[in-house]
């Protein structure tokens, strides 16, 4: 109990650092008692798969957190994720990955702006405009395709954006002079746990695109924003107590519109690095749902940056091992990782006295033990419906420690009460 009470102290990014050391101790503990070869939990390609994917989910969940701390439900950060691939691969092939980008968030500004007139201005209920835009804009880039790429369906290559490795650490260059790899060096002696350490760590930090270096600067960026500036405290009143602000002064609908088109711009910068980075094309239906993903990302991190960015990594970890597990055995390996990880969890219950959650966590955790005993290969589907499962469990044993925006979702009228 003193162990958990110390922990809760600490600094957030402390406590995500031992979340994260503990993480790959479990990885480490599954490849020994794994008898194929599932060394590929924490190999580097691994992790950096894993980081690569998880961009457009970041990206997206940071664009949910700047509207709903604005106290709008932004359901339709998919259809805003859909035009910013198709901008973005138009701006890209016209002008270059640079325009690509900038057009890429303008395209989703623009869904974030039309939801914004519909919610803000006009009342509308924000689910419901949320999935028309969701609706609409798989229609109008199949238009805009065929009317400008001659194809409805995709779009021609498009120029990459480049990538960086860190130098010393991971073996990057200095104006073209190579450094040392002292990650990579570690990784090698074959460590126990050590060398797992620096493998994953080294695939982190080699070959990260423009998008993972923005995507990751824009987490420190948003949390000084939205909890330190003047615009992110006047962000939050308009999403905690609208009419309170209001007969402070403050503009709420100018930061509720403000709140959802810097949304869009996120979710459509997501998208661009769909189909700039991801794919090289745009492809009609190629976000595959990571609209969603990136708002189960955002309940999942308690509507903050820094949660984001784990759920974000949480979920792109499966893609990333099972992009390479061609015989199923790394992906059945996951079973045994979740299993612990329900059982860490019934175990966290009993501290707390909430037995209905040991049952049910305890419960679930001997469930997946018994399919990892009982099977050799996991199925395809199970990295695809990982994120939405954790959604679910972190829903049902910690939802009294989520906390949303008091005024989200509500219908704002100026002069109200």
């Amino acid at each position: 109990m003193k162990a958990l009470e110390a922990l809760n102290r600490m600094p957030a990014w402390a406590r995500y650092m031992i979340y994260a050391l503990i993480g790959i101790l479990v990885l480490t503990v599954v490849e020994s008692f794994e008898s194929g070869d599932v060394s590929r939990l924490t190999a580097d390609t691994a992790s950096r798969a894993m980081l690569k994917w998880s961009v457009p989910i970041l990206l997206a969940g940071l664009g949910g957190l700047y509207s709903e701390r604005a106290g709008v439900v932004n359901i339709g950060l998919e259809g805003m994720m859909i035009l910013g691939t198709w901008f973005g691969a138009w701006g890209a092939l016209e002008w270059g990955p640079t325009a690509g980008i900038i057009i890429g968030m303008a395209g989703g500004a623009i869904g974030g702006l039309i939801h914004a007139i519909a919610t803000v201005g006009f009342g509308v209920d924000h689910i419901i405009s949320g999935v028309a835009i969701n609706i609409m804009a798989p229609g109008a880039t199949t238009f805009l395709s065929s009317e400008v790429f001659g194809n409805r369906t995709q779009s021609p290559n498009v120029p990459g954006v480049g990538q960086f490795t860190m130098p010393v650490l991971a073996g990057g260059d200095i104006f073209g002079l190579e450094t040392p790899d002292i990650l990579g060096s570690i990784a090698d002696q074959e460590i126990f746990y050590l060398s797992d350490i620096a493998n994953f760590s080294r695939g982190l930090m080699s070959e990260m695109s423009l998008f993972t270096v923005m995507a990751l600067a824009l987490v420190p960026i948003t949390a000084w924003a939205v909890w330190r500036t003047r615009f992110g405290l006047r962000l939050r009143i308009a999403g905690e107590a609208p009419y309170a602000g209001e007969s402070l002064g403050v503009d709420i609908i100018k930061r509720k519109y403000q709140g959802v088109i810097i949304s869009g711009a996120l979710a459509g910068l997501a998208g661009a690095s769909i189909s700039m980075e991801l794919a090289d094309f745009y492809q009609e239906g190629q976000t595959q749902g990571r609209g969603f993903i990136g708002l189960a990302a955002l309940i999942f991190g308690n509507w903050k940056p820094q949660g984001i960015l784990a759920a974000a990594l949480l979920f792109g970890y499966p893609f990333g091992v099972s992009l390479r597990d061609l015989d199923g055995s790394s992906t059945h390996a996951l079973l045994l990782v979740v299993a612990l990880g329900l059982a860490a969890v019934a175990v966290w219950a009993w501290t707390r006295n909430a037995k209905s959650d040991v049952i049910l966590a305890g419960s679930f955790s001997l469930g997946m033990f018994v399919w990892y005993l009982l099977s050799d290969t996991a199925p395809d589907w199970l990295p695809n419906t990982m994120p939405y499962v954790i959604v679910l469990l972190v829903l049902v044993f910690a939802a009294q420690r989520l906390r949303m925006p008091a005024a989200d979702g509500l219908v704002y009228r100026k002069g109200g009460s």
